[in-house]
């Protein structure tokens, strides 16, 4: 952690990188002072920095930089959590490019001295036009920060003289030097190639979780809606069978009415037409509610059977016979093809059991022995045994209320 009385010899600042451009600077004793909580940054509330470290000789040309992130709170605070060494990492540093005075010490990412701080750190982009190490050059060479520039004094070294030194071997060694630096830069750029890669496949499988989910959400909603549709339709037709056996008592009483009844007639046939009307204009509602069913029912049947977008993770899962690895005990590892994958996210444990080749209940029941292999047994009292027993590792070798059992109580 930097500290307000922690800056190396007055020659360390701190870089705020955004896209491959140096957003903001401070020296490092500036920078120990937002750690310590005296002031803070609005600008910067609720965001997670991208920042350098970068340790500078008095001629400012850069000896370490080390590439670490830090989160700001609601209030521009720092996280008052966040202790990681990054002056001590600085001097552990890797070798990485030469910015003027030989290969510095690098720390990132994916060239960390202690990697239990690896998730705190950030790899540097090397792609021309967005290469983080020019963009830090440049910021060194506009010195911003006002550091005072000290060039350092000719040394007046005797030298002995030797006998004069072959052009050839001098450009040999010079070649070998260039070419361990490129070597040196090649082998950093694919490090941190491989860590985008590995963030990018982080990110898809992300966006891949969160569009199944709302897949399931929709197909949840229109078996809702579907189901919703099937009870009213029920309703309507129990209401309807109701009507007609009271169409058909009155025809009855109308039948074999009396005299009395006869001179109502007028009413009762008044009473029939607007049954009769009342009838028909629920049979219209009865079809009219038919065709939506039917009209869920395919578009049920369209939403399971349609294929992914194009361009979307779906699509491109699909495309590219992209097969998703799930591990569940007592069958291990299941490689998951694309035509299974709704249906393992419907019920993963009952699709490791068919695979175990059980019923649901009965691996269930071996799961719950597998994960705490404990004696089941309660007694009269209502207090379970808990003593600990031999785990069973396979499904099909489990024998409920004898394996659960301690010796005691399986007699």
């Amino acid at each position: 952690m930097v500290s307000a009385d922690q800056a190396t010899d007055g020659y360390s600042a701190v870089f705020f990188m955004e896209g491959g451009q140096v957003a903001r600077q401070m020296r490092a004793t500036e920078f120990g002072a937002f750690l310590d909580g005296y002031v803070g940054l609005s600008d910067l509330a609720e965001t997670d920095v991208r920042a350098v470290l970068v340790d500078l000789t008095p001629d400012l040309l850069v000896r370490s930089l080390v590439f670490f992130r830090i989160w700001f709170d609601e209030e521009g605070r720092a996280d008052s959590s966040w202790n990681v060494p990054i002056e001590n990492l600085a001097l552990k540093g890797a070798k990485g490019p030469d910015m003027g005075v030989g290969p510095i010490r690098l720390v990132c990412r994916s060239q960390c001295p202690d990697p239990s701080f690896a998730d705190d750190l950030w790899d540097p982009d090397m792609t021309p036009g967005s290469n983080h190490f020019q963009a830090i050059r440049k910021a060194i060479e506009a010195n911003a920060l006002k550091f005072k520039k000290i060039e350092p004094e000719p040394e007046d070294i005797p030298v002995l003289k030797a006998e004069k030194e072959e052009p050839e071997d001098a450009g040999v060694t010079a070649d070998r030097s260039r070419l361990a630096q490129l070597i040196r830069e090649q082998r950093l750029r694919i490090k941190t190639l491989q860590s985008v890669h590995r963030d990018s496949l982080s990110e898809i499988q992300r966006e891949h979780r969160l569009e199944l989910q709302a897949l399931r959400s929709d197909f949840s909603d229109i078996e809702q809606k579907y189901e919703r549709q099937r009870l009213t339709n029920e309703q309507l037709k129990n209401r309807l069978s109701e009507r007609n056996e009271q169409y058909l008592e009155l025809q009855e009483e109308v039948a074999s009415g009396s005299e009395d009844k006869k001179r109502d007639e007028a009413n009762t046939d008044a009473e029939v037409v607007l049954l009769r009307e009342q009838l028909e204009r629920r049979q219209r509602e009865l079809e009219l509610r038919d065709e939506k069913i039917v009209a869920l029912e395919q578009e049920n049947h369209e939403l399971r059977e349609r294929e992914p977008e194009e361009g979307s993770v779906m699509a491109e899962l699909q495309k590219q016979s992209v097969f998703l690895v799930a591990y569940h005990p007592g069958v291990g590892h299941i490689t998951l093809p694309y035509s299974d994958i709704e249906t393992y996210f419907n019920n993963p444990v009952a699709y490791a059991a068919e695979r175990c080749g059980m019923n649901e209940p009965a691996y269930r029941e071996w799961l719950e022995h597998y994960e705490n292999p404990v004696c089941g047994h309660t007694g009269d009292n209502g207090v379970e045994c808990g003593e600990p027993i031999m785990r069973i590792s396979l499904p099909a070798e489990f024998r409920p209320g004898i394996d659960d059992r301690c010796e005691h109580h399986q007699s």
